[in-house]
This record gives structure tokens, sequence and C-alpha cells, in this order.
């Protein structure tokens, strides 16, 4: 059986009574991203100029070359 990658869950939690939003950046969900309404409001509000970035900065993964 092939097995399925699981994809990780988005989260709302609470941080000194504040609702908050967690999201996973990397496939393990080693390093979230946590963040409050004021945050989310921004993230909204800019979200063209946000992807905007992203694909004039991201980089491709480049392959790691075979070890020697």
């Amino acid at each position: 059986m092939a097995e399925e990658k699981q994809e990780l869950k988005v989260t709302v939690g609470e941080y000194k009574g504040n609702p908050t939003i967690t999201l996973p950046t990397t496939a393990d969900g080693k390093y979230p991203f946590t963040f409050g309404v004021t945050k989310a409001k921004a993230i909204l509000k800019y979200f063209d100029d946000i992807k905007k970035f992203v694909e004039v900065h991201d980089k491709p993964k480049e392959p790691k070359a075979p070890a020697e």
C-alpha cells in the first residue's frame, strides 16, 4: 500500500486570553507560525503584496549533488 502524506492542520488557540491561529510551515510541522487577529488582518489587507513578494523571492529548491 502506498504511504499517504498527511496534511498538517491549522489550529486555533489562545494566548493570554486572545485568539491565535497556528499555521504549519514545514512538512513535519516543526516550525509553526502563530499569530493573532491584528496580524491576520494585516495579512488579509496586504495579501496581494505578500503573494507578489513570494513570487519574486521564492527560490526553487536545488537538487542536492550526490555525495562522492
